[in-house]
Protein backbone atom coordinates (compact mmCIF):
# COMPACT_ATOMS: atom_id res chain seq x y z
CA UNK A 1 0.00 0.00 0.00
CA UNK A 2 1.53 3.47 -0.99
CA UNK A 3 1.65 6.30 1.45
CA UNK A 4 0.98 8.58 -1.24
CA UNK A 5 -2.72 7.58 -2.22
CA UNK A 6 -5.20 9.81 -0.83
CA UNK A 7 -7.41 8.69 2.76
CA UNK A 8 -10.68 8.12 0.62
CA UNK A 9 -9.14 5.27 -1.24
CA UNK A 10 -7.48 3.71 0.79
CA UNK A 11 -10.16 3.39 3.11
CA UNK A 12 -11.96 2.28 -0.25
CA UNK A 13 -9.76 -0.91 -0.33
CA UNK A 14 -10.21 -1.57 3.36
CA UNK A 15 -13.57 -1.32 2.47
CA UNK A 16 -13.78 -3.52 -0.60
CA UNK A 17 -11.28 -6.10 1.13
CA UNK A 18 -14.09 -6.81 4.17
CA UNK A 19 -16.42 -7.52 1.64
CA UNK A 20 -19.16 -4.32 3.02
CA UNK A 21 -21.11 -1.68 0.85
CA UNK A 22 -20.57 2.10 1.73
CA UNK A 23 -24.38 1.18 3.19
CA UNK A 24 -23.07 -1.66 5.42
CA UNK A 25 -20.49 0.47 6.77
CA UNK A 26 -22.52 3.13 7.41
CA UNK A 27 -25.05 1.19 9.60
CA UNK A 28 -21.84 -0.96 11.31
CA UNK A 29 -20.35 2.37 12.42
CA UNK A 30 -22.98 4.85 12.19
CA UNK A 31 -21.16 7.23 9.79
CA UNK A 32 -24.49 8.63 7.08
CA UNK A 33 -23.91 6.94 3.93
CA UNK A 34 -23.29 10.18 1.87
CA UNK A 35 -20.27 10.97 4.28
CA UNK A 36 -18.74 7.77 4.04
CA UNK A 37 -19.40 8.50 -0.02
CA UNK A 38 -17.87 11.99 0.46
CA UNK A 39 -14.73 11.06 2.38
CA UNK A 40 -14.12 8.35 -0.15
CA UNK A 41 -14.02 10.22 -3.11
CA UNK A 42 -12.24 12.73 -1.72
CA UNK A 43 -14.93 15.20 -0.97
CA UNK A 44 -14.05 15.42 2.60
CA UNK A 45 -11.14 14.68 5.13
CA UNK A 46 -11.92 12.75 7.80
CA UNK A 47 -10.63 13.70 11.19
CA UNK A 48 -8.16 11.19 13.56
CA UNK A 49 -11.44 10.34 15.23
CA UNK A 50 -13.16 9.63 12.07
CA UNK A 51 -10.51 7.72 10.69
CA UNK A 52 -10.13 5.63 13.86
CA UNK A 53 -13.90 4.68 13.48
CA UNK A 54 -13.40 3.63 10.58
CA UNK A 55 -10.72 1.62 11.17
CA UNK A 56 -12.43 -0.03 14.41
CA UNK A 57 -15.34 -1.33 12.25
CA UNK A 58 -13.31 -2.18 9.47
CA UNK A 59 -10.54 -3.82 11.65
CA UNK A 60 -7.45 -2.02 10.19
CA UNK A 61 -4.54 -3.06 11.99
CA UNK A 62 -2.41 -0.54 13.49
CA UNK A 63 0.44 0.04 11.37
CA UNK A 64 -2.22 0.54 8.60
CA UNK A 65 -4.29 3.12 10.81
CA UNK A 66 -0.70 4.78 10.85
CA UNK A 67 -1.23 5.27 6.94
CA UNK A 68 -4.46 6.58 7.42
CA UNK A 69 -3.67 8.75 9.46
CA UNK A 70 -0.82 10.30 7.10
CA UNK A 71 -2.43 10.27 4.09
CA UNK A 72 -4.81 12.48 5.54
CA UNK A 73 -2.20 14.81 6.62
CA UNK A 74 -2.35 14.30 10.36
CA UNK A 75 0.12 12.66 12.62
CA UNK A 76 0.36 9.35 13.01
CA UNK A 77 -1.24 7.67 16.39
CA UNK A 78 0.87 4.29 17.38
CA UNK A 79 4.31 4.29 18.06
CA UNK A 80 5.77 1.81 15.87
CA UNK A 81 9.36 0.45 17.61
CA UNK A 82 11.88 -1.89 17.07
CA UNK A 83 11.03 -4.98 19.34
CA UNK A 84 14.63 -4.37 21.01
CA UNK A 85 13.85 -1.06 21.94
CA UNK A 86 14.59 -0.32 25.75
CA UNK A 87 10.96 0.89 25.83
CA UNK A 88 9.83 -2.46 25.19
CA UNK A 89 11.60 -4.12 28.37
CA UNK A 90 8.44 -5.42 30.14
CA UNK A 91 6.36 -6.77 26.44
CA UNK A 92 9.27 -8.74 25.62
CA UNK A 93 9.70 -10.06 28.98
CA UNK A 94 6.25 -10.69 29.66
CA UNK A 95 6.32 -12.94 25.75
CA UNK A 96 8.99 -14.58 27.22
CA UNK A 97 7.28 -15.62 30.50
CA UNK A 98 4.26 -16.81 28.86
CA UNK A 99 6.52 -18.96 26.61
CA UNK A 100 8.63 -20.44 29.15
CA UNK A 101 5.42 -21.35 31.25
CA UNK A 102 4.26 -23.49 28.40
CA UNK A 103 7.24 -25.94 28.78
CA UNK A 104 7.49 -28.54 28.62
CA UNK A 105 5.19 -28.07 25.53
CA UNK A 106 6.36 -25.90 22.60
CA UNK A 107 5.29 -22.32 21.75
CA UNK A 108 6.77 -19.36 20.01
CA UNK A 109 6.31 -16.05 19.38
CA UNK A 110 6.06 -14.62 15.28
CA UNK A 111 5.31 -11.33 13.70
CA UNK A 112 3.16 -10.43 11.20
CA UNK A 113 4.81 -12.40 8.63
CA UNK A 114 5.50 -15.37 10.53
CA UNK A 115 8.93 -14.51 11.12
CA UNK A 116 10.20 -15.97 14.58
CA UNK A 117 10.72 -13.70 17.47
CA UNK A 118 11.13 -16.09 20.49
CA UNK A 119 10.56 -19.70 20.97
CA UNK A 120 10.73 -21.84 23.94
CA UNK A 121 13.35 -24.81 24.27
CA UNK A 122 10.44 -27.82 23.64
CA UNK A 123 9.62 -25.39 20.01
CA UNK A 124 12.77 -27.39 19.03
CA UNK A 125 10.57 -30.59 18.02
CA UNK A 126 10.06 -28.33 15.51
CA UNK A 127 13.56 -27.19 14.27
CA UNK A 128 15.39 -30.60 14.04
CA UNK A 129 16.82 -31.99 10.73
CA UNK A 130 15.31 -28.24 8.81
CA UNK A 131 17.81 -27.08 6.04
CA UNK A 132 20.49 -24.63 7.64
CA UNK A 133 19.48 -22.09 4.86
CA UNK A 134 15.74 -22.31 6.32
CA UNK A 135 17.28 -21.14 9.67
CA UNK A 136 18.75 -17.98 8.95
CA UNK A 137 17.58 -15.25 9.93
CA UNK A 138 14.76 -14.00 10.10
CA UNK A 139 13.30 -17.76 9.87
CA UNK A 140 9.97 -18.17 8.97
CA UNK A 141 7.90 -20.58 10.81
CA UNK A 142 5.39 -20.96 7.68
CA UNK A 143 8.21 -21.76 5.14
CA UNK A 144 9.82 -24.40 7.02
CA UNK A 145 6.72 -25.55 8.16
CA UNK A 146 5.62 -26.25 4.40
CA UNK A 147 8.68 -26.07 2.97
CA UNK A 148 10.05 -30.31 1.92
CA UNK A 149 13.78 -29.04 3.35
CA UNK A 150 11.70 -28.17 6.63
CA UNK A 151 10.10 -30.38 9.16
CA UNK A 152 7.11 -30.85 6.23
CA UNK A 153 9.05 -34.18 5.39
CA UNK A 154 8.03 -35.16 9.09
CA UNK A 155 4.46 -33.93 9.55
CA UNK A 156 2.45 -37.60 8.87
CA UNK A 157 -0.67 -35.72 7.71
CA UNK A 158 1.19 -32.77 5.61
CA UNK A 159 -1.67 -32.88 3.00
CA UNK A 160 -4.26 -31.33 5.45
CA UNK A 161 -2.00 -29.38 7.42
CA UNK A 162 -0.51 -27.68 4.28
CA UNK A 163 -4.80 -27.11 3.29
CA UNK A 164 -5.17 -25.56 6.36
CA UNK A 165 -2.13 -23.21 6.50
CA UNK A 166 -2.01 -22.34 2.74
CA UNK A 167 -5.79 -20.76 2.83
CA UNK A 168 -5.02 -19.38 6.71
CA UNK A 169 -1.97 -17.42 5.04
CA UNK A 170 -4.18 -16.57 1.61
CA UNK A 171 -6.87 -15.03 3.71
CA UNK A 172 -4.36 -13.07 5.45
CA UNK A 173 -2.61 -11.91 2.31
CA UNK A 174 -6.05 -10.90 1.17
CA UNK A 175 -6.91 -9.19 3.74
CA UNK A 176 -4.04 -7.08 4.91
CA UNK A 177 -2.42 -6.64 1.03
CA UNK A 178 0.88 -7.16 2.76
CA UNK A 179 3.06 -7.89 -0.58
CA UNK A 180 5.80 -10.44 1.20
CA UNK A 181 2.39 -12.51 2.51
CA UNK A 182 1.08 -12.51 -0.55
CA UNK A 183 4.65 -13.16 -2.47
CA UNK A 184 4.76 -15.95 0.38
CA UNK A 185 1.71 -17.84 -0.18
CA UNK A 186 2.92 -18.17 -4.05
CA UNK A 187 6.30 -19.69 -3.05
CA UNK A 188 4.64 -22.25 -0.85
CA UNK A 189 1.93 -23.17 -3.24
CA UNK A 190 4.49 -24.54 -5.37
CA UNK A 191 5.33 -27.19 -3.15
CA UNK A 192 1.36 -28.21 -3.38
CA UNK A 193 -1.66 -26.61 -2.95
CA UNK A 194 -4.73 -26.63 -0.76
CA UNK A 195 -6.79 -29.03 -2.35
CA UNK A 196 -10.47 -28.87 -1.36
CA UNK A 197 -11.54 -28.81 2.60
CA UNK A 198 -10.02 -29.62 4.83
CA UNK A 199 -11.55 -33.04 6.49
CA UNK A 200 -10.90 -33.55 10.05
CA UNK A 201 -11.45 -36.96 12.44
CA UNK A 202 -14.96 -35.91 14.13
CA UNK A 203 -13.10 -37.29 17.20
CA UNK A 204 -10.84 -34.00 17.04
CA UNK A 205 -11.43 -31.09 18.42
CA UNK A 206 -9.20 -28.96 16.46
CA UNK A 207 -6.69 -29.44 13.11
CA UNK A 208 -3.72 -31.95 14.87
CA UNK A 209 -0.04 -32.23 13.46
CA UNK A 210 1.26 -35.67 13.27
CA UNK A 211 4.62 -35.10 13.73
CA UNK A 212 7.82 -37.38 13.47
CA UNK A 213 10.56 -36.56 16.53
CA UNK A 214 13.10 -38.96 16.80
CA UNK A 215 11.65 -42.45 17.52
CA UNK A 216 8.49 -40.88 18.72
CA UNK A 217 5.32 -40.00 16.95
CA UNK A 218 3.79 -36.72 18.46
CA UNK A 219 0.18 -35.39 18.18
CA UNK A 220 -0.27 -31.64 18.91
CA UNK A 221 -2.89 -28.54 18.15
CA UNK A 222 -2.27 -25.75 19.08
CA UNK A 223 -3.62 -21.63 20.04
CA UNK A 224 -3.21 -18.32 19.16
CA UNK A 225 -3.00 -15.29 21.90
CA UNK A 226 -1.83 -11.64 21.03
CA UNK A 227 -2.01 -8.61 23.42
CA UNK A 228 -5.78 -7.75 23.94
CA UNK A 229 -4.97 -3.92 23.65
CA UNK A 230 -1.35 -3.33 21.89
CA UNK A 231 -1.17 0.59 21.32
CA UNK A 232 2.22 -0.41 19.56
CA UNK A 233 2.57 -1.19 16.48
CA UNK A 234 5.23 -4.02 16.83
CA UNK A 235 3.38 -5.49 20.20
CA UNK A 236 -0.14 -5.36 17.65
CA UNK A 237 1.22 -7.53 15.28
CA UNK A 238 2.94 -10.22 17.86
CA UNK A 239 1.42 -13.76 18.17
CA UNK A 240 2.30 -15.99 20.58
CA UNK A 241 1.65 -19.64 19.09
CA UNK A 242 1.43 -22.32 21.78
CA UNK A 243 1.20 -26.40 21.39
CA UNK A 244 -0.61 -28.65 23.43
CA UNK A 245 -0.47 -32.44 22.92
CA UNK A 246 -3.66 -34.02 21.44
CA UNK A 247 -2.41 -37.89 23.42
CA UNK A 248 -1.45 -38.76 26.50
CA UNK A 249 1.91 -40.03 24.58
CA UNK A 250 2.78 -37.28 23.27
CA UNK A 251 2.30 -35.46 26.69
CA UNK A 252 4.83 -38.02 28.36
CA UNK A 253 7.17 -37.68 26.06
CA UNK A 254 7.54 -33.89 25.89
CA UNK A 255 7.41 -34.15 29.84
CA UNK A 256 10.72 -36.22 29.63
CA UNK A 257 12.39 -34.43 26.28
CA UNK A 258 12.10 -30.97 27.94
CA UNK A 259 12.71 -30.34 31.73
CA UNK A 260 9.80 -27.70 33.02
CA UNK A 261 12.69 -26.15 35.31
CA UNK A 262 15.17 -26.33 31.97
CA UNK A 263 16.69 -23.24 29.98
Amino acid sequence: MDNDRRVGALLRDWRLRRKLSQLELSVQSGISTRHVSFVETGRTIPSPAMIERFAEHLGIPLRERNRLLVAAGHAPTYQHRALDDPDLTHARTAVRRVLDAHKPFPALAIDRQWNLLFANAAAEVFFEDVSAELLEPPINMMRIGLHPKGFASRVRNIEQVRGFLLTRLARQAAESGDPELIALHEELSAFGRADGPVRLDPADIALPIHLRHRDAELSLFNTIMRFGAAFDVTLDEIAIESYFPADAATAAYLTELVPVAGP
